[in-house]
């Protein structure tokens, strides 16, 4: 008499129907391993020609911008900025204040998602699906420290050849 064999002692591969999740393509890495260069931010009451001048030193393309009391208002997106320039619908002496886009502070209606060191890059990764950037904060978010885009978690993968 020959045996059945029976579908429950035949292992899942994945591919194949597996109820399984995916691996972690970040391998449980957090932000802090992107070893993103010290955030950059500008008052707001910067003179749109040096914040432009700035950004393209230090190759950035979103500048958080602070308030006198060094709390966050906004941020400038360089390349908006530069378009506008040349268009002519901002002067270099203009303050950055004048074209930063606010951030909206209402915790009903547009809750903060807190990114830290600490948070992992499959939050940072779901975060930045709706977001253009994300700043990286210190744990008591008194301190920008960093500014993540979705370009530097693809060089994070692509150098980690994950």
């Amino acid at each position: 008499m020959i045996a059945e064999l029976s579908t429950n002692l035949i292992p899942t591969l994945p591919g194949n129907g597996s109820a399984s999740p995916p691996p972690d393509k970040y391998r449980g890495a957090v932000v802090e391993d992107l070893q993103l260069p010290p955030a950059f931010s500008l008052p707001g009451s910067e003179l749109i020609a040096h914040a432009i001048e700035l950004a393209y030193d230090r190759d950035f393309s979103h500048i958080p911008v602070l308030g006198k009391r060094r709390n966050l208002l906004g941020y400038i997106e360089v390349a908006t900025l530069k378009k506008k320039w040349e268009a002519g619908e901002v002067n270099p002496t203009d303050k950055i204040s004048s074209c930063m886009t606010r951030f909206i502070r209402s915790p009903r209606t547009n809750p903060y998602t807190i990114i830290t060191p600490d948070t992992a890059l499959t939050d940072l990764e779901s975060f930045l699906k709706d977001h253009i950037f994300a700043l990286v904060t210190d744990y008591e978010r008194k301190f920008v420290l960093g500014v993540a885009t979705s370009q530097d978690l693809e060089g994070f993968v692509s150098r980690r050849g994950i």
